[in-house]
């Protein structure tokens, strides 16, 4: 008997549209099938992502710094845990990747295809890409109701171009565009019907 080939899945999206939550639930529902699943989200825990992390509140770096952080956060978290994950056989499931940076960095100027073409030069291409796409209004009043403000990384002008930088990405064979305004049941049982299809 062959083992479980792994899998790798990723949710994007603007702020809001709940991929934390889909992301648990997803991982929970691999879990109950009997596959190994390994749950993670970037900007990562380590090094790199706590510094990107503490500028979202502190502000900015540069578009350029903050993509280097961004490249050498991703790169350690390719290296360290989801290439050796996905040789195992697990299947990994990330809150944002590469097509979070193609946007929020794209948002400030950054060229995209430029920013994905770094990337794929060292982070494996995901076999399921799902964007959860809601409108902005309605996305942060959902920060805002879950007593959240607004960060740097949030404002209605940005996240409109980060919405339109994910759903330009729409077409492509690994992509599948959810909206999340459904409620969180209907969009967690269209994500599975999804991955039933390919697993």
């Amino acid at each position: 008997m062959t083992p479980p080939h792994g899998l790798f899945i990723v949710l994007e999206g603007i702020d809001g549209t709940g991929k934390s939550t889909q992301s648990r639930q997803l991982a929970e529902w691999f879990r109950d099938q009997g596959r190994e699943v390994i749950a993670s989200r970037e900007p990562t825990d380590g090094p790199w992502g706590a510094k990107i992390r503490a500028t979202a509140a502190t502000g900015r770096l540069s578009p350029e710094e903050e993509l280097e952080y961004f490249l050498k956060d991703r790169r350690e978290h390719v290296e360290q845990l989801i290439a050796p994950a996905l040789a195992a056989g697990k299947v990994v499931i990330l809150d944002r990747y590469y097509f979070s940076t193609m946007a929020y960095q794209g948002s400030r100027g950054v060229d995209p295809g430029e920013i994905r073409r770094q990337n794929e030069a060292f982070a494996p291409v995901p076999d399921l890409l799902f964007i959860l796409d809601l409108d902005v209004d309605t996305a942060l009043s959902r920060i805002g109701g879950r007593g959240d403000t607004a960060n740097e990384f949030e404002k209605h002008e940005s996240l409109t171009k980060c919405r339109e930088i994910f759903l330009g990405l729409a077409g492509e064979p690994f992509v599948h565009v959810i909206s999340s305004g459904d409620g969180p049941e209907v969009v967690q049982e269209r994500l599975r019907e999804i991955v039933a299809g390919v697993v």
